[in-house]
């Protein structure tokens, strides 16, 4: 397993200067945002000058490119338009996992099941994988609901973020089942009251988490995904966390 950073983790930085701290971190890989609402990539950029979002997304300060995360806001065509542009950017900078948000809570099952197979369907096309990521408020925070959801639109996968199965969780929620989906990992330390806590002082078991991952022969990364804290020095969150995710791997 590779032990990366997601450029999330300094969401208010120029790509370029997220890049800079990240290696200053000695990390090697990164995951990239290519987020419509963020500052580092955007989706219509994408595919308004492939050519030049390919350049940008070469030009990462020696780190290896490991995933995009893609978060598109327009509807319809438009939509799928810029999905194929983003997966027309990883074809060519050999990156083969995007990942994607699955929708809100309360949209119909079915429409969503076609709207992942489509997006299956595009990705398949330039060789690349894509996964719904676990988030809460969207249909992807159940576990089980995770599994019938892959099942119905084959091929897909998920973005591991046990944070979301932990927080708020008035029960020991078991998300065994979906381990044999995973693509693609998110981390940080997580309790059942707050969403991210300093490493070290959650409920996340990393030991365990990394086990699973072995049994069903994940060689994905591993991608850091700490956003700053109040009076928390953040360097120091991420460097403790690069360093726990290097010493199970």
């Amino acid at each position: 397993m590779l032990v990366s950073a997601s450029t999330g983790c300094f969401a208010e930085l120029p790509l370029a200067e997220v890049l800079d701290r990240l290696v200053d971190l000695e990390f090697t890989n990164v995951e990239i945002d290519i987020h419509e609402s963020g500052r580092h990539l955007k989706p219509s950029e994408v595919a308004r000058d492939l050519e030049k979002a390919i350049d940008i997304c070469r030009k990462t300060n020696r780190l290896n490119v490991v995933s995009y995360s893609v978060e598109i806001e327009t509807s319809g065509e438009e939509h799928y338009d810029q999905f194929k542009a983003c997966c027309q950017l990883a074809k060519a900078t050999k990156v083969v996992s995007i990942t994607v948000p699955s929708a809100e809570i309360g949209t119909p099952f079915n429409e969503e099941v076609e709207h992942l197979r489509r997006l299956v369907s595009f990705a398949s096309a330039e060789g690349i994988l894509v996964s719904m990521k676990s988030q809460i408020d969207r249909l992807s925070q159940d576990p089980n609901t995770v599994v019938v959801l892959c099942d119905n639109a084959p091929g897909l996968g998920l973005t591991l973020d046990p944070s979301h199965y932990v927080y708020t969780s008035t029960a020991d929620r078991n998300y065994d089942q979906v381990m044999k989906y995973v693509y693609h990992v998110h981390l940080r330390d997580t309790s059942r009251d707050e969403l991210q806590v300093r490493v070290g002082r959650g409920d996340i078991e990393y030991g365990r988490l990394v086990n699973q991952l072995n049994k069903h022969n994940y060689r994905g990364a591993l991608s850091v995904h700490i956003t700053e804290m109040p009076d928390v020095d953040h360097f120091a969150e991420l460097r403790k966390m690069r360093l726990l995710l290097e010493s199970l791997r």
